[in-house]
């Protein structure tokens, strides 16, 4: 009997590099990848996938050449043959859909964490790309694979993943919106007698104590007879 076997296509995916990758690229710290992204050195990522930047190897490349940053034939090679199937892509908008763990819980209608699960017992593809130890799959991965388990895929969200919604990028830094400025006390007043024909006194000492952030303690004292 002859039997046929029938192989599948090796996946291609773009080469696309996130900070850690950057970082090797240059042999900098990816702090420094950080940096250049803040102040602009580094432009606009071309893919955010469950909030994490992206960058085309085209647009990492722009770097090198400027300001002492060097991308080394060698340092190169060692990223390219890190990405098997990997090709050169010009620009974003040539861009597959790509997705990340959160993509894929939206797709599936499931929580993060079962996604997380999933892979982690190799009970869903293998991520086609993981790059600063955050998974990647094209989207088309992950739709064959729903579909060879019987897993139910949400349409509406696989048609706005095709048209670029994906999750926002998450913010890095400190946080720039100030803190409120909190309330400043001012000197502790003298200790006060009152008698019971005074009430109305007392009480508004009273209320300015606590209003300028003070605790008070109520003594009651015997009059003399």
């Amino acid at each position: 009997m002859i039997e046929e076997v029938v192989g599948m296509a090796a996946v291609r995916i773009p080469y696309l590099l996130g900070h850690a990758e950057i970082a090797a690229l240059y042999g900098v710290k990816r702090q420094t990848s950080q940096a250049w992204k803040t102040d602009g050195t580094l432009a606009g990522p071309d893919l955010v996938a469950s909030g994490n930047p992206y960058w085309l190897l085209t647009t990492v490349l722009q770097l090198s050449g400027a300001g002492g940053r060097e991308a080394t034939p060698q340092r190169l090679e060692e990223y390219k043959a890190s990405v098997p199937g990997g090709y050169d892509l010009e620009r974003a908008g040539l861009l597959p859909p790509i997705v990340g763990i959160k993509e894929v819980a939206r797709l599936l209608g499931e929580e993060e964490q079962a996604i997380s699960r999933w892979r982690n017992r190799r009970q869903i593809a293998d991520a086609d790309l993981v790059l600063s130890r955050s998974p990647l799959w094209l989207l088309e991965t992950v739709l064959a694979d729903a579909e060879a388990r019987g897993r139910a895929v949400l349409r509406h969200e696989v048609e706005l993943i095709r048209a670029g919604d994906h999750a926002p990028q998450k913010p890095r830094g400190r946080r720039t919106t100030p803190s409120p400025p909190r309330r400043q006390k001012t000197g502790l007043p003298a200790a006060r007698t009152f008698t019971n024909a005074e009430g109305e006194a007392a009480a508004e000492f009273l209320a300015a104590v606590l209003a300028a952030g003070h605790a008070v303690v109520i003594r009651p004292k015997n009059e003399a007879r």
